[in-house]
């Protein structure tokens, strides 16, 4: 499986950002996806997570601003962020797992995109 995230950018705090990730080699349709961050000097971090039947969970720190959503048919999977803020600033990546239920452990998925930078300035 290839990942292939897109979308980031440059936003001013408030703003909103989709991010999308593109799956490729084989059908992720079942498969648990989840998104991850990486901020300057610091750990890859946990952000959102959807199952193979559509159930999500969220990090404390963007749940009730993020949403994480997959189609099937087109093999993606989103990152809807809305009002983002200057500490979403991060290299978002998502990754996919040989597995339907999620992880919030990164090393526990298989396949791994390049990352996008997300910006959001004050």
């Amino acid at each position: 499986v290839q990942l292939q995230a897109s979308g980031g950018g440059l936003v001013q705090a408030g703003g909103a950002l989709r991010l999308s990730c593109a799956a490729s080699g084989r059908t992720v349709s079942s498969n648990a996806l989840g998104w991850f961050r990486q901020a300057p000097g610091k750990e890859r971090e946990f952000v959102a997570a959807i199952n193979g039947g559509g159930a999500t969970v969220y990090a404390d720190s963007v749940k009730g601003r993020f949403t994480i959503s997959r189609d099937a048919a087109k093999n993606m999977v989103y990152l809807q962020m809305n009002s983002l803020k200057p500490e979403d600033t991060a290299v978002y990546y998502c990754a996919a797992r040989d597995s339907r239920y999620f992880s919030y452990r990164s090393n526990e998925y298989n396949y791994w995109g390049r990352g996008t930078l997300v910006t959001v300035s004050s």
